[in-house]
């Protein structure tokens, strides 16, 4: 008897670890008390006079004892846990806030405010609401039908309720080991710029978020692709990134050039902005990557920004469209790497920022990290991604 309730507290404890581990986030999942799991079907047979294996019956001496009650709770248990695992694709969850996704989550679907997540380490799907609080977790199939469960409901509703089809979007993609957060600047100030200009109000500011360092950038761009092809109507698309965010951006851009573009996304771009872009890789990854510790810390996509540059570079893309460079020029600063050449920002060289094609190229004295939340930055950022598309910038490629 000792042993068997050691054991079930050992797996009751299991079942509340590993729920926290699978939510990696402020959510605990709710567990049920063991009269209601008695309840569920399949977790406990019904008495039946015919069993041969009843150890109370004095007529079958022959059978060997069998577990007593506090055993075949711990079955129900043990069952319980692998419905939770495995029942339907979709898991337990108590909806309480997470943080986001930050470093370990990355959006592969938006609409109206929900984002559908992947973890790549624990391998497996999420679902947030405009808040960020968890409203399921499982596999991708069982997020994207509740997902559609809450499109079906939402759109339910009366009609000047009822989300509109977006018309314009603007797609902010923070750099390597930094997050979503980290665009919040650029977010307000086209908040800011917009409130002051005649505008449609079916437009969104989506800051997309990855795990740069736990993926490769081609995974980045993936997931990237299936977030916009995915969006709401056939919106118009304006980009800004920073560092990392940029060299996933192109990727995409020769993905939807080489591969396909059925829902138009290459003709929808309207503008780019590009900060601290590393367009000709960073010497300053491939100094640093000679030390084990660089990997660790960076991931793959840190390695192709450096020493495997030359494998990736050629499989980036141009944007279609009047595109930007902000570059970081620290010349003059008391603040200055050793490690790099000419001009830059501590981690960038001006040179390693440039692009063919591009259509302005402004420095400022900002270190790299936070050329995305210094004021000046960011205002030139916005006042290019708003400016007026001139009217032969849709026009096709030599017309």
């Amino acid at each position: 008897m000792q042993k068997s309730m050691f054991d079930r507290h050992r797996l009751v404890r299991l079942v509340w670890l590993g729920a926290l581990v699978g939510g990696l986030s402020s959510s605990i999942p709710v567990l049920q008390p063991i009269s209601a799991l008695a309840q569920t079907p399949g977790l406990e047979e019904p008495d039946r006079p015919d069993r041969p294996d009843r150890p109370d019956r004095p007529d079958r001496p022959d059978q060997p004892d069998q577990p007593d009650q506090d055993d075949r709770i711990d079955v129900q248990w043990g069952k319980a846990w692998e419905t939770m695992i495995q029942g339907n694709g979709k898991r337990w969850n108590l909806e309480l806030p997470t943080l986001g996704g930050k470093q370990f989550w990355t959006d592969h679907r938006w609409w109206n405010g929900y984002r559908l997540q992947y973890n790549p380490t624990l391998e497996h799907w999420r679902l947030i609401d405009p808040g960020s609080v968890r409203k399921g977790w499982g596999t991708k199939e069982a997020m994207l039908e509740l997902l559609q469960q809450i499109q079906e409901k939402e759109t339910q509703g009366p009609q000047d309720k009822k989300p509109q089809e977006l018309t314009e979007v603007f797609l902010l993609l923070h750099g390597l080991m930094r997050t979503s957060s980290s665009m919040k600047p650029v977010e307000e100030e086209l908040l800011a710029q917009i409130g002051q200009k005649e505008r449609a109000d079916s437009f969104a500011i989506i800051r997309f978020g990855y795990a740069s360092t736990r993926s490769t950038i081609a995974s980045h761009a993936q997931a990237f692709r299936e977030l916009v092809e995915n969006l709401p109507g056939k919106p118009r698309v304006k980009i800004s990134g920073h560092s990392l965010g940029n060299i996933v951006t192109r990727l995409a851009i020769a993905q939807w050039t080489e591969q396909g573009d059925p829902q138009g996304i290459l003709k929808r771009i309207d503008r780019v902005v590009m900060m601290g872009p590393p367009n000709q890789g960073s010497s300053f990854a491939k100094r640093l990557s000679y030390l084990g510790l660089f990997e660790m810390v960076t991931g793959k996509s840190g390695m192709q920004l450096g020493p495997q540059w030359d494998g990736l570079s050629s499989s980036l893309g141009i944007p279609p469209c009047p595109f930007k460079i902000i570059a970081g020029d620290l010349t003059g600063s008391t603040i200055q790497n050793p490690l790099l050449d000419g001009p830059n920002d501590a981690v960038v060289t001006v040179e390693e920022t440039k692009l063919d094609g591009m259509t302005e190229l402004k420095t400022y004295p900002v270190l790299h990290s936070f050329l995305m939340q210094d004021p000046k930055c960011v205002e030139d950022a916005v006042e290019f991604l708003l400016r007026e598309i001139p009217p032969k910038s849709n026009a096709a490629p030599g017309g």
